[in-house]
């Protein structure tokens, strides 16, 4: 039911390694059956995330061959239940079930997925923001309380997790210090809302650079990069302090001081959004914490940049640059 296409263009992993190694291929679209919806995409989400399953370095690895990517924004070009019939047309935000398929021109998902995207977003915004906000949202929303007027310092605070990280801890009325790597990432910080920013500089001194600039310690650090700098940041931590484990961006895992967290009352907790979207919150349960963050960037509570976009057939490309950390933001794949 709704619009009939012929082909669609997707990109394939047949073997993992290297992202330069997808494939761009051609093949009949598929069409909906009972509950599910077909979207003609828009524009796709790119994440390091992305990367690290193209390279078999993710906890989850899908049977090959997959096609990457989870956050797609597109219009419904066909349903395979009467009921839905409603969505056709509509613009429209998903993250698919299970692991990829999104890095394509034309997705399956099923309409419990789905969040209608309001008018006024751009859909390579809408798409761009899906990962690196929902993980901070459910962060701030399901782990970790951040009240106004307390200071949060961020790690990685240039890449897509950071900027988000910078943006809702700024909406929620705290004072933000964004630490990054180079003059560029803390420039797009400071336009996110960081009031002020750091360089990683000697990790050995990174704790009291934190605590002098935020006049004693931080009340919650978020660190979705991980690496040396992960211990100081933990220091920094005043009393009843929050340590929010995102990821590691760096390649390296820490080992965090278990004194470090005894003393002053400190706590680490673990942020994966991933896990929860697909056991504890399940699809319909992510549906709607993607619904509160697309109201809440309509209604100019959150400000996401615009992203930087490439063609479906740089895909690749992009992931490798973001892999390496030379990427700044967040970066879309477009489908025209």
């Amino acid at each position: 039911m709704g619009l009939m296409v012929g082909l669609t263009r997707r990109m394939h992993c047949v073997e993992l390694g290297d992202p330069t190694l997808l494939r761009l291929v051609e093949e009949s679209t598929p069409q909906p059956a009972p509950g599910e919806v077909l979207i003609q995409t828009e524009a796709v989400g790119v994440s390091f995330v992305d990367g690290l399953i193209v390279r078999g370095a993710y906890q989850v690895r899908p049977p090959l061959p997959f096609t990457p990517g989870n956050c797609v924004v597109g219009v419904v070009a066909a349903v395979g239940s009467p009921e839905d019939e409603a969505l056709l047309g509509q613009r429209v935000a998903s993250v698919l079930d299970g692991v990829g398929g999104a890095y394509a021109t034309h997705v399956l998902t099923t309409a419990e997925t789905l969040a209608a995207v309001p008018a006024g977003i751009a859909p390579d915004v809408a798409a761009a923001s899906m990962e690196s906000y929902l993980t901070v949202l459910f962060a701030t929303t399901h782990r970790v309380t951040i009240a106004a007027g307390e200071e949060v310092v961020v790690l990685g605070a240039g890449g897509g997790i950071g900027l988000a990280a910078v943006d809702v801890a700024r909406s929620l009325g705290a004072r933000v210090t964004g630490v990054a790597s180079s003059e560029e990432k803390r420039a797009a910080a400071q336009r996110a809302g960081a009031s002020t920013t750091l360089d990683y500089g000697d990790p050995r001194d990174l704790k009291d650079r934190i605590r002098e600039t935020t006049c004693g310690g931080a009340d919650v650090v978020i660190d979705p990069v991980g690496g040396q700098a992960a211990e100081g940041a933990l220091r920094s931590l005043t009393t009843g302090g929050r340590y929010c484990v995102v990821g590691f961006a760096s390649g390296e895992i820490p080992r965090l001081p278990a004194n470090i967290v005894l003393l002053r009352n400190r706590s680490v907790i673990g942020v994966d959004w991933g896990d929860w979207s697909r056991v504890e919150g399940g699809a319909a349960g992510n549906a709607l914490l993607l619904t509160d963050l697309l109201a809440r960037i309509a209604r100019g509570e959150l400000a996401p940049p615009a992203p930087s976009s490439a063609p479906l057939a740089d895909a690749g490309r992009v992931l490798t640059s973001i892999g390496e950390r030379r990427a700044v933001g967040r970066y879309v794949l477009r489908m025209s």
